[in-house]
């Protein structure tokens, strides 16, 4: 791991909640090696390179590097980037231990990716606008930026005009499963969700997550402030067209090849 000195961690103890059991939650399945195949279609030339905002325990950067070459990742959490080391024993993904709203590198990158909603995990419009800005500034020109993160328009149509909802996502295996208790705050701008993991032998743990719901225009705007050029919309990975009732939002960003004057 590389603890980058220069640049400020916060860390909102994310993966200390979900340490152990945060690839229970997100396996590397069908679901994944879509967004894999997804941005290795969007990258503009892998030779640029390619950096993750919050890469987690590697779950995306990892099948991505074997597509598109050696990829760094950030992240605020020392655990989430122990569990990738053990992952990444070739090498194949540089860690960096950093503040995606502070964090800088002297070299600027091809593509630059923040998905499974880390960019809402930010619970401020002040701190989402830093994030961007700082993945805007490590784009080389004619890079792209690709954001996924919780649609706020998705999320108030799942709780169905209630405050609170529940809900439960099965697994394959008898008895295991995911139980999702969720809250809408903050005129529906602020979602708290405390998710139960039911293990196939009677074992479960708990862990609670917030986040700052966002909308796509939301977004374009901290983009074109750190100059950036929006390019569209999707509701996943498959790059089909952005419908309000949608989970989740995809966004693309390009930075111009020349700057402004």
């Amino acid at each position: 791991m590389t603890i980058n000195t220069t640049n400020t961690v916060a860390d909102i103890g994310y993966g200390k909640q979900f340490e152990g059991w945060y690839d229970r939650m997100f396996p590397g399945d069908a679901a994944t090696r879509l967004t894999v195949d997804a941005l290795a279609a969007c990258h503009p030339d892998p030779a640029w390179g390619t950096l993750e905002f919050g890469v987690g325990t590697g779950r995306i950067a990892l099948p991505l590097s074997h597509r598109v070459g050696p990829v760094t990742g950030v992240d605020s959490s020392q655990e989430m980037l122990a569990v990738l080391e053990k992952k990444s024993g070739d090498g194949s993904v540089t860690t960096e231990l950093g503040d995606i709203r502070t964090y800088r590198d002297s070299r600027r990158y091809g593509l630059v990716y923040c998905v499974c909603s880390t960019l809402s995990l930010i619970l401020d419009p002040c701190g989402q606008q830093d994030a961007i800005t700082r993945a805007a500034e490590l784009l080389r020109p004619g890079g792209r930026l690709l954001v996924e993160t919780h649609n706020r328009r998705g999320v108030e149509a799942l709780h169905q005009g209630l405050t609170r909802t529940t809900v439960f996502v099965p697994f394959p295996e008898p008895d295991a499963g995911l139980q999702m208790h969720a809250t809408l705050l903050g005129e529906n701008r602020i979602w708290q969700v405390s998710t139960i993991l039911f293990e196939p032998d009677g074992t479960h743990r708990i862990g609670t997550e917030t986040a700052r719901l966002l909308t796509p225009d939301e977004v374009d705007g901290y983009a074109r402030n750190a100059g950036l050029r929006p390019e569209g919309h999707h509701s996943d990975w498959r790059r089909n067209d952005y419908v309000p009732t949608a989970g989740v939002f995809i966004a693309s960003y390009t930075k111009p090849t020349v700057e402004p004057a």
